[in-house]
């Protein structure tokens, strides 16, 4: 998985710090505020990238005292903040840029530059999306798209996979603009063209917001996995019941699983201690991802009243007035 993903942000990484250069530079030849804006969107994106590149190499870090169970959630973070940038500097800069030539229209020169540089960026940025999405289909299996995104644990391939999108919608919308602007002699189009593009960024940002932001909380695994384990657990004939199962995504490759199991009676504590380390050595082989695994041994009475008591709390801060 990791290497896909690293794939995936290296062509994205050159292709958009190439076109940003590119784009820049026809923006000060020409003039067009889409163009400038396009060349911030660009600017942007290979800074994601970088820090996308930078979150996946903090989550390898080991575990310390501080952080006994690892960093590899920093890659939900760096996700994070990579929406974040899309929004304020993105959407931001592009929206401004377009107000400002929208009040302020000039005409744009040598658009033929503008549309070679254009084309150009389309071309690189569909090889980019599409190594994106070759990924993205190769971990979705028959899940539609929206489903997995929704159930991808791996911010990395996703959000590179939405910023190709909007790239090229905006690359489109820049396009347009630049061409109704000279073609209808209506400076202020390039501008109202810049604006649309931020608003492009803006929905993406939110988008990756919104499901960075589920990671960031903690999403639990893949039902299959779940159902799996608890299949494992059923099969041990010394387990009376499975009282509780709990799993917390702590990165892409990385679950933590909690389980309280309640064992028959009349086992010895040496026993119950040799079935434990055999249903952690089956969980694990079968689930490498699970890295850390908890088993609480508890009689079901006691669980079902802890459960009570955690139910009757809960009521009762939900019920209590706001000081």
């Amino acid at each position: 998985m990791a290497s896909g993903s690293k794939k995936v942000i290296y062509a994205a990484l050159v292709g958009n710090g190439l076109i940003s250069v590119t784009k820049f530079g026809a923006a000060i030849v020409t003039g067009s505020s889409a163009m400038f804006s396009e060349g911030i969107h660009s600017l942007v994106d290979t800074g994601n990238q970088g820090l996308l590149l930078f979150g996946m190499h903090r989550s390898k870090k080991p575990a310390d005292e501080k952080h006994p169970f690892g960093y590899a959630s920093e890659i939900y973070f760096w996700a994070f903040v990579v929406a974040i940038l899309i929004f304020a500097v993105g959407s931001g800069v592009s929206i401004y840029e377009g107000i400002q030539k929208v009040l302020d229209p000039h005409e744009i020169t040598d658009p033929m530059i503008n549309y070679i540089v254009l084309l150009l960026a389309m071309l690189f940025e569909g090889v980019a999306w599409w190594i994106a999405f070759k990924e993205f289909n190769t971990r979705r299996g028959k899940n539609s798209i929206f489903k997995a995104v929704l159930d991808s644990k791996d911010p990395t391939v996703f959000t590179v996979l939405f910023e190709d999108t909007a790239a090229i919608l905006g690359l489109f919308v820049a396009f347009v603009g630049i061409y109704l602007s000279q073609t209808l002699n209506l400076p202020w189009l390039d501008g109202a063209a810049s604006i649309v593009i931020g608003i492009i960024l803006a929905g993406t940002a939110i988008l990756l917001a919104y499901e960075t932001m589920g990671l960031l909380i903690g999403e639990a695994a893949d039902p299959n996995i779940v159902a799996a384990i608890e299949e494992l657990i059923a099969d041990s004939p010394t387990v009376t019941n499975l009282n509780e199962i709990r799993t917390l995504h702590r990165g892409p490759d990385d679950i933590l699983l909690a389980v309280s199991l309640d064992f028959d009676d009349e086992m010895k504590v040496g026993e119950v201690q040799k079935v434990i380390y055999q249903l952690e050595l089956a969980i694990k082989k079968r689930y490498p991802v699970v890295r850390r695994l908890f088993i609480e041994v508890q009689n079901v009475k006691h669980h079902v009243i802890e459960l009570e008591k955690t139910r009757q709390k809960r009521l009762a801060e939900t019920q209590a007035p706001d000081s």
